[in-house]
């Protein structure tokens, strides 16, 4: 018997329950195909643990520094079991969460894998959902006015390089470590590998990061790529940058890993207990019946427009089976944009220039925009402005005033282009700057706000002042 909804969603991720939500509330009949566990790969195996485990590594540090606030703390020892235990508390606590939330907006969540099919007798058009089910019991036919993809994305190797989760591992393995090597090897130095690199230092990990380009975080301004560097390495974390790994010499054995890496036209080898590889993201769009439609890809990403729709306009595709920001805040809003746009609700196409990135390391770094070498490239005139944590108080009295914040505006309209925030709670502070954004203000706007005393968003009223050559505390 085959079952009529208004939407089906392929995913349960933070893009597809969010969407479903939505669609609930406008009124429409919603169901969610999810194969593992609503929360997606972000709440199981991504955001949520691997933030928690940098809490613990960021307090471990904290507490190992006490006496610098007068506290002394005997007998102090890292639990990695207990840290894990942690985790997974929190990561249950959020997946009963976000079940409780479908149930709640009556969206019916079946638990096997969907597949698209091809016009049939249940439907004209592509779109109609055969769902295998999870417990091996009989499919079940699902019939949809709209489709939305969002299956999400999985960890990539090196071409020829074998991750066995053992020994050489993605960060779905890393998660779940029972013990802590003695020594790693990253190989990627985006923001994954970062993040990785600072906890596993943290946690007294010995720690190379081996990066393909001229330098780590090449998303990020190279302000910040460049201060990252230089805290990273006084942390005794090894970089090593312009290094192309070869991936026929990484060998596993005896508890070793051992690799060799090209740069500058010489062979080094690198040995390591165990290997991380952190190079990038790749679709989940196999096996979901994308033949039986005229959906297009490239490089096995589902090409979209402005409107998230693909080339059969009632299937949308949100999330990192696009192309775009693999960012869960991203997916998030593309998935209420996705469908607003299929009830008719006329939203705005999302604007890359908007979207925050954070990276959760010690110290954060929150980015929005355009970095001062992208707006010169594409044509702007360009202005800015730059200041230290180390001139607000707040950062000293927290004991943390490594970073800036960077801002970067139009020199003729004074529209502010980016911001670029490397130094303590940088993911929260970011989100000013977002709704300075959103609200199209200028530098000279966000300085008559009056930032309260002592606290890190006085950074914003200085740099807006530092931007007019006028900093007070610098």
């Amino acid at each position: 018997m085959a079952e009529n909804y208004d939407l089906v969603i392929l995913g349960a991720g933070p893009g597809g329950y969010v969407a479903a939500i939505r669609a609930a509330q406008l009124g429409m009949k919603t169901a969610v195909v999810e194969k593992e566990k609503v929360g997606g790969i972000c709440l199981h195996k991504g955001c949520i643990p691997s933030k928690s485990l940098l809490r613990s590594a960021e307090l471990y540090h904290d507490m190992k520094n006490s006496e610098d606030y007068g506290i002394r703390a005997g007998d102090l020892r890292l639990d990695i079991g207990k840290v894990q235990e942690r985790k997974n508390r929190v990561r249950e606590q959020l997946h009963k969460g976000v079940q409780h939330l479908l149930k709640k907006n009556g969206v019916t969540v079946i638990e096997g894998i969907g597949r698209i099919l091809g016009s049939s007798i249940f439907s004209p058009q592509p779109g109609t959902i055969s769902v295998e089910k999870t417990d091996g019991s009989e499919a079940e036919m699902l019939v949809p006015q709209h489709v939305i993809i969002a299956t999400g994305s999985r960890p990539r190797s090196l071409p020829g390089l074998e991750v066995d989760g053992e020994h050489i591992l993605f960060s779905d393995h890393a998660l779940e470590m029972e013990s802590l090597p003695e020594s790693i090897v990253i190989v990627g130095g985006g923001v994954i590998g970062i993040e990785w690199a600072s906890m596993l230092n943290d946690f007294g990990v010995e720690v190379t990061v081996v990066e393909y380009l001229d330098r780590i975080l090449p998303q990020e301004d190279p302000d910040v790529s460049k201060e990252m560097t230089r805290l990273l390495k006084k942390r005794k974390v090894n970089i090593v940058t312009g290094a192309k790994v070869l991936p026929e010499s990484v060998q596993a054995e005896n508890g070793r890993v051992t690799l060799q890496m090209e740069k500058g036209g010489d062979t080094r080898t690198l040995a390591a207990e165990k290997m991380l590889v952190s190079v990038g993201r790749q679709p989940n769009t196999e096996d979901i019946g994308l033949a039986n439609t005229s959906i297009q890809t490239e490089k096995g990403f589902i090409r979209v427009n402005e409107f998230l729709q693909t080339a059969e306009s009632h299937i949308y595709a949100i999330g990192d089976v696009n192309g775009g920001y693999q960012l869960a805040h991203v997916a998030s809003h593309e998935g209420i944009l996705a469908v607003e746009h299929m009830a008719e609700r006329d939203p705005h196409p999302l604007d890359p220039t908007m979207v925050p990135r954070c990276t959760y390391s010690r110290p954060e770094i929150g980015s929005i925009g355009l970095s001062e070498a992208e707006a010169k490239e594409q044509g702007y005139e360009v202005k800015t402005g730059k200041f230290p944590f180390k001139g607000v108080g707040k950062s000293l009295v927290f004991g943390d005033s490594d970073g800036f914040i960077k801002l970067v505006a139009d020199k003729k309209t004074e529209d502010i282009l980016g911001v670029h925030i490397i130094g303590p709670h940088a993911t929260d502070l970011i989100s000013e700057a977002g709704l300075a954004k959103v609200m199209d203000a200028t530098p000279w706007e966000i300085s008559q706000a009056i930032h309260p005393h002592p606290t890190l968003s006085e950074v914003y009223g200085e740099v807006t002042m530092a931007f007019e050559g006028l900093p007070i505390h610098s």
